[in-house]
């Protein structure tokens, strides 16, 4: 079984250069399916997610091809409507499929998805939205199985700002007849890079980062190149090592803007941080404050960041309570890092960290994707060599982990 073997107390320093987005290639990769005429995109991370999303259009009739950090694909001939099971069931974001395809298709069977047991995601949001669209839609032995005859734009409410939900309904939309107007729309990052591409094929998006989205329908697309827009929640889980080792890193490709929620923490805590025209240096001395955190839907504090921001605050000057109201099982990380020494108390939704001097190493596994991060971070501060298990999970949403990290100094290995 593969993983991480990580000795701890050196202080990261040098320049690290942060992948192209997992949440935004991904609806990316699926908007695809709109356009029968080639698709480039440019800084594509090479994750086991992306693989996955890569094999899904595949099977649906796509051709994929990795050129380095470059994606071509070409959907001239969309020759099946139906998921593969197998595939779906690894990736939750798969789900971002159905979209485009009922829209390039009229028709598009999928099973409910899989991906990090991190709590309930209901996909009533997406069914709703596509439904309001004109879509019928049937269960059939564990597959949804979602027709329409023509999609018609509608006035979407959504219930919950879901970010996948969202993309659903605006790839569905791009292709039906009229208007659309989504309100209460997710506003993340991701979303506008998706208006964005659909935009450059030829779509009609308006209003992607506010809350209110209008997508006046078109009949065809065009092909086009789009460089995805860099990993935010990468980028501010290097922030947070650098910051609890003591080093200094200038992290490259990287927009201040969608981290403001976790700069600004950070800086509350006495951290260091300096933009700079190739993107942001942070200087840590290895000693800060606690501070309190709350996650929230986008512009809030991103849950993605909390199970790494948990293993900052363990090596923080007094107590930071972090509340999780985004899902209900996001606290999976907090008896690992327990093995390693941290004092850690769980009240419901709520975590009460309370800084301790050191970690110690120990085995642990990683959870999920973003728990895999805080064990890294928590690994890298340690006091002895601690291997990490599970880092399947890492694999789906960090690329090249460990190859960036030993280049900042890290004494990290990746046994096969």
């Amino acid at each position: 079984m593969s993983m991480l073997t990580i000795t701890g107390g050196k202080p990261l320093e040098g320049t690290i250069i942060v992948s192209g987005a997992k949440n935004a290639v991904l609806p990316i990769i699926a908007a695809s399916l709109l356009c029968g005429e080639p698709i480039q995109l440019e800084d594509a991370p090479d994750l086991l997610d992306v693989n996955v999303m890569s094999k899904v259009i595949s099977a649906l009739g796509a051709t994929v091809e990795r050129d380095g950090s470059t994606l071509k694909i070409h959907t001239r001939e969309i020759d099946c409507i139906e998921a593969p099971y197998d595939l779906v069931t690894q990736m939750r974001a798969s789900i971002v499929t159905m979209g485009p395809l009922l829209a390039r298709r009229g028709h598009v069977r999928i099973s409910h998805p899989g991906g990090c047991a991190i709590g309930s995601r209901p996909i009533n949001w997406h069914l709703k939205g596509l439904e309001a669209l004109g879509a019928e839609i049937k269960m059939d032995h564990g597959f949804l199985d979602v027709s329409s005859k023509g999609l018609k734009g509608a006035r979407i409410y959504m219930d919950y700002p879901s970010v996948g939900a969202t993309e659903n309904i605006m790839m569905a939309a791009a292709m039906a007849k009229g208007t659309t107007l989504i309100e209460n729309a997710a506003q993340e990052p991701e979303i506008v890079d998706l208006a964005t591409f659909i935009n450059e094929m030829g779509g009609k998006v308006r209003g992607a980062g506010t809350s209110i989205i209008h997508i006046e329908g078109v009949r065809e697309f065009h092909g086009t190149t789009h460089t995805v827009i860099p990993d935010r929640i990468e980028a501010g889980s290097y922030l947070l090592m650098v910051a609890a080792t003591g080093g200094d890193v200038l992290v490259q490709n990287v927009i201040a803007d969608h981290l403001k929620p976790l700069i600004a923490k950070m800086e509350e805590a006495g951290i260091r941080m300096m933009e700079e025209d190739d993107g942001i240096r942070i200087s840590g001395k290895g000693v800060y404050n606690a501070v309190d955190i709350k996650t929230q839907v986008h512009p809030g504090f991103p849950t993605d960041l909390q199970a790494p921001f948990m293993a900052f605050l363990t090596r923080s000057n007094g107590t930071g309570l972090i509340t999780e109201t985004v899902f209900e099982n996001r606290f999976m990380h907090v008896d690992e890092l327990k093995r390693m020494g941290a004092d850690i108390k769980i009240e419901g939704r709520s975590a009460i960290v309370q800084g301790i001097q050191r970690l110690n190493a120990a085995p642990v596994t990683a959870t999920d994707l973003r728990a895999g991060a805080a064990l890294i971070l928590a690994a890298l501060t340690a006091e002895g060599t601690t291997c990490i298990r599970g880092i399947h999970h890492i694999d789906r949403g960090y690329e090249q982990v460990e190859k960036k990290l030993s280049q900042l100094g890290a004494n990290i290995i990746r046994d096969e």
